[in-house]
């Protein structure tokens, strides 16, 4: 299926690379307006080559997700560069800073927490007042796996990830009578920057343990969004759809 985001305007944050950069793509190559963020020079740099060698119109802005007056300042700059506000949100924004609880620094906990769930919800906040006003938009928000079936040595980020996922099915009934879906994407063991350092030995024991018997790659995460912002997807809300081989069901 073909989709067509044509006249469509988007913002996507952590869009330098990954899966940011994947749906940044996908969203232009369909026909989308593309707002990128990225948190330095080199990430803005990408996300604006991304959009010249696609041939689409996007643009870049620096963004710290953490800040809640980068949000508001991320969605009045989209909505000054393409003339409008942004009808897609896609939050994808986040890091990590892993460790065992015992051992876990306040900061570290602080600041998984501040920038993939607080940072959700500042930008949503900043978005959602626009998409209400036109009666119609998407917020998709990356979450992962992990929220749902845990992970040793990541309590932090797994409370962010399943914070965000409550946050949607809460926002959802908030927005839905208004034609505002929310939903989030949970992508399971992609193939990143961040799982290319693995150890080959490691790669390849995670890898056995998915039913498709290999990593995701992040087009297909990205293939997920692109359904949710598209109209088929338009009876679908507080959904969080999985694309992880079969790593966990149900």
């Amino acid at each position: 299926m073909k989709i067509d985001l044509a006249g469509k305007t988007a913002v996507i944050t952590g869009a330098s690379r990954g899966i940011g950069a994947a749906v940044f793509r996908a969203f232009g190559e369909s026909g989308a307006r593309v707002f990128g963020t990225a948190t330095g020079a080199a990430g803005i740099a990408a996300v604006e080559n991304a959009a010249r060698e696609g041939g689409f119109c996007g643009a870049a802005k620096q963004y710290d997700a953490a800040n809640p007056a980068d949000a508001a300042a991320l969605v009045a700059a989209a909505a000054d560069f393409f003339g409008a506000a942004p009808d897609i949100v896609v939050c994808n924004a986040g890091i990590n800073s892993d460790g065992l609880l015992m051992r876990m620094k306040d900061e570290s906990w602080a600041r998984v927490l501040r920038t993939n769930l607080d940072g959700v919800f500042y930008l949503a906040r900043a978005a959602v007042p626009g998409m209400l006003k036109k009666r119609g938009g998407r917020i998709i928000v990356v979450s992962s796996v992990v929220a749902s079936a845990g992970n040793a040595g990541q309590t932090n980020y797994c409370a962010a990830k399943a914070g965000a996922e409550g946050f949607v099915r809460a926002l959802a009934r908030e927005t839905a009578g208004r034609g505002v879906t929310v939903n989030a994407v949970a992508p399971g063991f992609i193939e990143t920057d961040m799982t290319a350092s693995m150890p080959d030995a490691l790669r390849e024991k995670l890898a056995a343990q998915i039913p498709a018997g290999r990593a995701g790659a992040p087009e297909e995460a990205a293939a997920a969004a692109l359904f949710l912002a598209s109209a088929a997807a338009s009876y679908i809300t507080g959904h969080t759809l999985h694309v992880n081989g079969g790593m966990l069901m149900g």
